[in-house]
């Protein structure tokens, strides 16, 4: 369920960075691989923005969302990507519905 919403990124390099990036995230936000969704949101930039990119998720301790950003800002500058400003938007489970209804429980959560 976490989302990866990347802003100001080009399609192809991304892709080809997407399995690097997506094994990194479930791996240290302890979540499968299947359930991570990425979308590249395109905009039109009005005023001068930095690329970015929003984490959509349930929340975890402090030290998981600094060692998920840090590491995610590391694998972002390889690939070129330095100047990525990376935030969190956190969910709370009582106010995610899926298919209408409330979810129940999110057993994967720490």
């Amino acid at each position: 369920m976490p989302y990866l919403r990347f802003k100001g990124f080009d399609e192809e390099p991304l892709r080809r960075a997407l399995p690097v990036l997506v094994e990194e995230f479930s791996r240290i936000a302890a979540v499968p691989r299947e359930i991570v969704k990425v979308e590249l949101l395109n905009i039109t930039r009005l005023t001068a923005t930095p690329r970015s990119l929003e984490l959509f998720m349930f929340p975890r301790t402090q030290e998981k969302h600094d060692r998920i950003a840090e590491n995610l800002y590391n694998l972002l500058s390889h690939f070129g990507w330095g100047d990525v400003h990376i935030f969190f938007v956190l969910l709370a489970p009582s106010l995610y519905y899926k298919e209408g209804m409330p979810l129940k429980e999110v057993s994967w959560l720490p």
